[in-house]
């Protein structure tokens, strides 16, 4: 079965949606601007449907960038995949934020016919404020060897790693290290991510039956969140 799935990533600071058949892509919208995400995912949505004349009805599910990133691009996110899901009856496929990042960095990487050293780490970065990121680490054939954290970068961020393995990093966190740590073993790859990334992801989880419970699903946000207009950390 090769299924038709809705693509929604609101993580970070830019927004997109796609549908997408396999690994194939079949319209997409996007929008850099991220103080405007909940105002942009509906109506996108709506030109999607005109534009490629896709009916909701006609989706085998729904996939989502689970986080991290923005507190409020994810909770937008969610929660329209989550309203999808359960007025159509149809799975929710939710996929960790710097793995579709980490995708993205492959695909450019495998487009540019470069040869990426087997030892390579891919380390995806979105900023966090300050000198904090959140980052994840991946081998080249995208195997998750380190889960989602936090790291407040310093001059010597990651340098156990360079050492031994070139490290190849992207997103809005990384020109934070490249500014900070001189290293020729770190490469930056300056490339946004979309919701066709986040696609053949989704692919791969709905052939692997991977479908997120609708009542419990939950961004996941790495840390918690001070509000400081409130006073109050969130969760």
């Amino acid at each position: 079965m090769t299924p038709l799935i809705l693509n929604i990533d609101t993580a970070t600071e830019h927004a997109s949606i796609c549908f997408s058949k396999g690994n194939e892509i079949i319209g997409i919208v996007e929008s850099a601007d991220q103080k405007n995400h909940a105002n942009f995912l509906q109506p996108a949505i709506q030109q999607l449907l005109k534009d490629t004349k896709i009916s909701l009805e006609d989706l085998d599910a729904v996939a989502v960038t689970a986080g991290p990133g923005s507190y409020t691009g994810l909770r937008v996110g969610l929660a329209s995949a989550k309203g999808i899901c359960f007025a159509l009856n149809k799975p929710l496929i939710m996929v960790n934020t710097l793995e579709v990042m980490a995708r993205s960095m492959l695909n450019y990487l495998n487009n540019l016919q470069t040869t990426i050293d087997p030892a390579s780490l891919l380390c995806p970065m979105i900023d966090a404020r300050r000198m904090e990121v959140f980052t994840a680490e991946f081998t080249p054939d995208l195997q998750m060897i380190k889960a989602p954290y936090a790291l407040i970068l310093d001059e010597n961020a990651f340098s156990d790693q360079v050492y031994k393995k070139p490290l190849i990093t992207s997103g809005s966190g990384a020109s934070k290290l490249i500014n900070l740590v001189k290293n020729p073993a770190i490469r930056l790859v300056s490339i946004q991510h979309h919701a066709g990334d986040l696609a053949i992801q989704a692919n791969h989880a709905f052939l692997r039956s991977e479908f997120a419970d609708l009542a419990y699903a939950e961004p996941l946000y790495v840390k918690a969140f001070f509000d400081t207009s409130k006073s109050k950390v969130t969760q």
